[in-house]
């Protein structure tokens, strides 16, 4: 009998799961591992860190779900996977063996490489999980209970840039409303060459709408910021010049400051000889298959996709949940094949869509692809955002509840932009 294991119970792997399971004959069996038993709608946390969300909100019990709908699960995690025999250690101690492996283990976050930096330990706040997200809420609060200097942005080597984004219009938003704006100066700190890059060299005007949010509610930005220490209460920043060459430092004081980090890949994937580049990314051909091993498949954050550009202070490519949704269905569709005998591949379209809230309104950014050139370069704003992203949310929980495979980034993205279809 063929088994199929999904290693990552986030948006990739529910999505791949319920898709595998509607589409592969009953007799495959179909078993998912995860890191505990609940799945978070990680876009939802920069609510969550706000107060405009609570956890309960946007977690729920995924292992029951699994079983109503004949999918296997394990929320005790991997701790080692023999890829040549094709068997993976749990971390309950058990073994399990599969036929194929599709990796949606998301990324491991690398707080490491900045000393102070990180909310477990260090001294800044993240909205990367449900759990800092809370921790970011008590922040937040303690901020409102003694206002002062805020820092949001991004490490040295960040690819996730549009949660950043939305935390600092956000947070702007919710003390305009709370009248104490006044009393919070708020800097934006990233490694990008300007404002709006988001790691994919602007998507339409971004740099020019980001430019004009920033200016319209008081928020001062800094670029080509390489973040070198975190104290207690200050961070320590150097600004390069294009070239890359340290052209000044800084020592930013704050009483709140939201960082998000680098990526880097989980580490029992990336300890398998040959399936990894140096950050531990799975190095994938264009049919989301490992190169180095035919039977494993990959999507999301977990797969290497190289830079747009350099930059003078390095920064990654994202990877945003219209591309998950490619990759998990270009997989679903090749693994099918690969089952049936069938020489027919299909590639995803690797392509970028990310509704920013800022509150009460937000932005909407759409790269197609997601390098450039491109044949969709577009931004737009405006209220529509803010509600779409709801709407977002509302749909994709319903959609891991009822156990489809429903498009969501697609149907509800792009149709509230009144796009039909990517290309």
């Amino acid at each position: 009998m063929t088994k199929v294991i999904v290693a990552g119970a986030g948006l990739g792997g529910v999505s791949v799961a319920f898709e595998l399971r509607e589409e592969l004959p009953k007799e495959v069996e179909i078993e998912v591992v995860g890191e505990g038993n609940e799945f978070n709608f990680v876009p939802s946390n920069p609510w969550v860190a706000l107060g405009t969300r609570t956890r309960d909100q946007v977690v729920m019990p995924i292992d029951e779900i699994f079983k109503k709908h004949k999918i296997t699960f394990n929320g005790s995690g991997i701790k080692h996977i023999d890829a040549e025999q094709r068997k993976l250690s749990l971390g309950d101690g058990t073994e399990s063996e599969y036929d194929y492996l599709v990796l949606c283990t998301g990324p491991r976050l690398a707080f490491e490489n900045i000393p102070g930096a990180g909310p477990e330990g260090g001294y800044t706040q993240s909205i990367c999980t449900v759990d800092h997200a809370v921790k970011a809420h008590d922040a937040y609060k303690a901020l409102i209970e003694n206002p002062g200097s805020v820092l949001v942005g991004a490490l040295p080597g960040a690819s996730c840039f549009g949660p950043a984004y939305e935390y600092v219009l956000s947070l702007e938003y919710e003390l305009r409303k709370l009248k104490i704006r006044d009393k919070v100066p708020i800097t934006f700190v990233t490694p990008e060459p300007y404002v709006g890059h988001m790691g994919l060299g602007g998507v339409g005007d971004s740099k020019g709408l980001m430019e004009h949010k920033f200016r319209e509610h008081g928020i001062k930005w800094i670029c080509n910021a390489k973040v070198t220490e975190f104290t207690e209460t200050e961070a320590h920043v150097e600004l390069v010049d294009d070239d890359g060459n340290v052209k000044s430092t800084q020592q930013m004081p704050f009483n709140l400051a939201m960082f998000l980090p680098a990526f880097k890949g989980s580490e029992a994937v990336a300890e398998v000889p040959n399936l990894c580049n140096p950050k531990g990314f799975v190095k994938t051909n264009t049919f989301q298959r490992a190169e180095a091993y035919p039977e494993i498949y990959a999507a999301g954050v977990c797969v290497a996709i190289a830079p747009i550009e350099e930059t003078p202070v390095p920064v990654g490519a994202p990877k945003t949940g219209l591309m998950i949704e490619s990759m998990t269905s270009a997989i679903v569709t090749n693994i099918k094949a690969s089952i049936n005998g069938s020489e027919a591949w299909v590639e995803p379209t690797l392509s970028a869509l990310c509704l920013a809230d800022m509150g009460n309104t937000g932005a909407a950014f759409l790269a197609v692809p997601q390098n450039p050139p491109r044949n969709r370069n577009w931004t737009g704003s405006g209220r529509w955002v803010h509600w779409a992203k709801v709407a977002f949310e509302k749909y994709f929980m319903f959609k891991v509840k009822m156990g489809t495979s429903e498009p969501v980034y697609e149907k509800v993205g792009l149709r509230m932009m009144g796009i039909k279809r990517l290309k």
